[in-house]
């Protein structure tokens, strides 16, 4: 009998290893970028008067060689197991690669948009060490705070106002995050790192409009949307999260693209939020594997929507300074 059990509970156990190595090798198996390839923007030419780099989930880097603000700030990037079952801090080796990386060394503002482990962890950090604003929700400001940030650094946002930085203005407006178990909530107390990914409440969500010298620009750094938010807003060019959108419905897809870009008249749109933000920055962007989202459905809605409305889509560049207004024609 004891000799039996001892079979049984070695079946079980190698039933539960294969199990477990078998989602492993899911989580980590990345869709190909090759089909996506011919649409990556250019490299900008040194002479472009405004520069723009993304790098990474929905962190963008906007540069007119004067002054440069950027979204976001998440550099850290901690891996699956410890971002879902253990707890997350800023990683400061991460955060001075990423900036090296980036050629940042001064910023007017950083700015979460909203506030999420993978946009507003590291952003006091960035701001401590770039002099920057650290802009943003209540719950952006006691991210902060939890990080002894001064508050001479900390700026709440309101809605719709218009804040000038250098000759950029930059507008906030009303966004949702995509709908997925980790929308809503707030954090109303300091929040002090380390802690469970769980604890970065989403607070309020924003979609950033960047105007500079005739130029627009519309972050939505996550695939979703404020009915109507948009409405009397002009972007030339969406950089559009697309984080779940693959595990949407159909008619989610149609309402973010028609909130997102056909009512700000976008005539380029630029996926961002798409790559795996669990495995380190230093390489090549990876799409987020599925079960996590399906990044192919996601870009073949993109290229069906954007091909029946006649918009320009195209892939960003990845750490390379790229001009998204390369090419448009005029209005």
């Amino acid at each position: 009998m004891h000799a039996m059990l001892k079979k049984v509970f070695a079946g079980v156990l190698v039933v539960v290893l294969s199990i477990v190595a078998a989602l492993a090798l899911i989580v980590n198996s990345h869709p190909s970028m090759d089909a996506y390839l011919p649409l990556a923007l250019p490299q900008a030419p040194a002479a472009t008067p405004l520069k723009v780099k993304f790098l990474g989930v929905a962190t963008v880097l906007l540069d007119d060689g004067e002054t440069a603000i950027m979204t976001d700030g998440f550099f850290s990037r901690p891996g699956k197991l410890k971002s879902l079952a253990g707890r997350v801090e800023p990683d400061i080796t991460a955060i001075e690669r990423g900036l090296k990386r980036a050629g940042v060394t001064r910023l007017a503002a950083v700015i979460p948009v909203h506030s999420h482990f993978d946009h507003a962890m590291d952003a006091p950090e960035v701001a401590r060490r770039t002099g920057a604003i650290l802009l943003g929700s209540q719950s952006t400001a006691n991210i902060g705070r939890g990080w002894k940030l001064p508050e001479a650094q900390i700026k709440v946002a309101r809605l719709n106002e218009m804040m000038k930085f250098g000759r950029f203005t930059v507008t906030l407006l009303a966004s949702r995050h995509s709908p997925t178990g980790f929308t809503g909530g707030t954090i109303d107390k300091p929040l002090v790192p380390p802690a469970r990914a769980s604890a970065y409440k989403e607070g309020q969500s924003y979609a950033v409009l960047v105007q500079h010298d005739g130029r627009s620009l519309l972050i939505n750094g996550s695939a979703g949307f404020e009915p109507g938010a948009l409405q009397g807003v002009s972007a030339d060019v969406v950089l559009m999260g697309i984080g779940g959108l693959g595990m949407r419905s159909a008619a989610y897809r149609d309402a973010y693209w028609r909130e997102a870009v056909m009512s700000v008249k976008a005539r380029r749109v630029i996926p961002i939020h798409w790559d795996d933000f669990f495995i380190p920055s230093d390489g090549p962007m990876k799409p987020m594997p599925i079960p996590l989202d399906r990044f192919s459905e996601s870009m073949a809605f993109l290229r069906e929507r954007s091909t029946l409305d006649k918009v320009i889509l195209q892939m960003p560049a990845q750490w390379d300074a790229m001009d998204p207004w390369q090419g448009l024609p005029a209005r």
